[in-house]
């Protein structure tokens, strides 16, 4: 008795130490969506494919703006460095437009701090950028601030939310100042990417 009781015990242990080891359920389980910073109205709750100018797996877009280098800029780093689940592509005879890079000059309500916009409409959405802040000689009318305000624009295109992160810097800061000088996602910012999109 005692010898098959071993020897069943010992088949036991080979087949424990045999089994490849299972991954603790807090790895396998997919990242949280980011949260959002709860400002204003119509402000949604965490990041959101559903929420985004994406439309199967990409982004077609058009350009109506005078800011060339700041949507190219815009494109080149959100599909950079290992973002590149997400397509950005400009638009073309063969597809429709999902997003329109687009000009306003408006000073009222909050557009007198809003360098720039991403609008959802039920055909192709639009980022605005906002003369009355970014032109020639205007308070953000730098080749780097126009940057910013197109990363911030494009990153909401792409289904992320206003953050306010304490010490983490992020491009999708709601307070213009907040992003001086961020040009390309932030580590958080990719970080937040790669659990929307994967």
């Amino acid at each position: 008795m005692r010898i098959a009781t071993a020897l069943a015990a010992a088949s036991s242990l080979a087949v424990f130490y045999a089994a490849p080891p299972q991954p603790a359920a807090a790895v396998v389980a997919a990242a949280a969506p980011a949260k959002c910073h709860r400002g204003g109205t119509g402000e949604p709750a965490a990041d959101s494919r559903g929420r985004s100018s994406v439309d199967a797996g990409e982004i077609r877009w058009e350009d109506e703006s005078k800011y060339d280098d700041a949507l190219a800029h815009a494109h080149r780093v959100w599909t950079a460095g290992g973002l590149d689940k997400v397509k950005v592509r400009p638009d073309d005879a063969s597809s429709i437009a999902d997003l329109q890079w687009r000009d306003v000059n408006r000073s009222d309500g909050k557009w007198a701090e809003r360098g720039g916009q991403w609008a959802p409409h039920t055909g192709a959405d639009n980022i605005y950028f906002n003369d009355h802040l970014l032109g020639d000689r205007k308070a953000y009318g730098t080749k780097q601030w126009r940057r910013s305000v197109a990363v911030h624009e494009l990153g909401h295109a792409l289904g992320h939310c206003h953050k306010t992160i304490n010490w983490y810097l992020t491009v999708l800061d709601p307070d213009i100042d907040n992003i001086d000088g961020i040009t390309e996602p932030t580590g958080t910012d990719r970080k937040n990417y790669h659990a929307l999109w994967g």
